[in-house]
């Protein structure tokens, strides 16, 4: 019966938070995090970010901050990604690069399912009308039925936390839900 309490004390937190960045990436699984830190450390124009995230990194792991932006890409990768806990500016900036970097495909995909024009899986007008719940339930199903159902889950809540007046029903789609997991 605790177990049972516990499970819906657990749905009643999520369901009263704020999704933001930093809690989207301690939601993530060691591997995406990785993919994603790996996407963050090769873009060349999120420098700023970069040694912002070489100081935390720096600071957790009681490594020199020189040290830290010495290390290679894949390093550097396993180290962001071992921490459960990012800022929002850091955790932004990682999950848009790297869908820009490695998401097009999947990115174009829902915005042709929702009749929105676009350049590359970047909406191209300045101005969208918010699609219909409707339109956004089935866009969704067809992303679900063509790519990995984290990649998509993951997409979704990006999309959420960037713009919820315009995504903000996506929240409460079976395939924004990431599946259960346990995270270091």
């Amino acid at each position: 019966m605790a177990e049972g309490s516990g499970g819906m004390r657990l749905e009643y937190q999520r369901m009263t938070e704020t999704l933001t960045p930093s809690r989207l990436w301690k939601s993530l699984t060691l591997d995406q995090r990785e993919r994603i830190a790996r996407a963050f450390w090769l873009d060349e124009e999120a420098v700023e970010d970069q040694l912002q995230a070489a100081l935390l990194i720096a600071q957790q792991k009681k490594f020199r901050p020189k040290t830290v932006v010495s290390l290679d890409v894949d390093r550097k990768a396993r180290h962001l990604a071992t921490l459960g806990s990012v800022p929002d500016s850091t955790a932004a900036r990682a999950l848009v690069v790297y869908h820009l970097a490695e998401q097009r495909p999947m990115m174009g995909a829902f915005l042709d399912a929702l009749g929105i024009k676009h350049e590359e899986g970047i909406i191209a007008e300045e101005e969208v009308t918010p699609p219909t719940t409707d339109a956004l339930k089935q866009a969704a199903r067809t992303l679900a039925a063509s790519y990995p159902g984290e990649d998509v889950s993951l997409y979704l809540s990006t999309l959420v936390w960037q713009d919820p007046d315009t995504w903000g029903p996506l929240a409460d789609l079976p395939e924004t839900k990431p599946r259960e997991t346990t995270n270091p």
